[in-house]
């Protein structure tokens, strides 16, 4: 939940602090395309580039937990999240229906995000926002 709501908010520093993201993640893009990022330096700028990018659109977005199952062990989990993503600009919403898999790892400072791996199964974005 903590991830989601730092997207939601923008709130980087919280996101930075919980990903190490060590192989990288493969995100969503707002135009609901697969990104992915390979390295720490990517992965800091396609955020700071999105949360810009919401900003200038005027744009919300906020997620909906749908499902999500764990698996864990002493220094490894293993999770599947279901979740509705949704863009709001200029008064028009669009959501996204996806799955992410998440690698968390325990560090001393606590469980970290080793790997996320988003794809979109479902999408309905309005003509307005697909013009945008």
């Amino acid at each position: 939940m903590t991830l989601l709501r730092s997207v939601r908010d923008h709130d980087f520093e919280t996101l930075a602090w919980l990903c190490d993201d060590d192989f990288g993640i493969v995100d969503i893009g707002v135009d609901g395309n697969a990104r992915p990022i390979r390295t720490r330096l990517e992965w800091e700028r396609w955020f700071n580039e999105l949360f810009a990018t919401l900003d200038t659109m005027a744009a919300t977005t906020d997620s909906e937990i749908l499902d999500y199952r764990a698996i864990r062990t002493d220094d490894l989990g293993y999770s599947v999240l279901d979740f509705r993503q949704s863009l709001t600009a200029n008064g028009t919403t669009a959501t996204f229906d996806c799955v992410a898999t998440i690698i968390w790892k325990r560090t001393p400072h606590g469980w970290r995000e080793a790997r996320w791996h988003a794809s979109v199964v479902a999408a309905d974005v309005p003509a307005e926002l697909r013009a945008a």
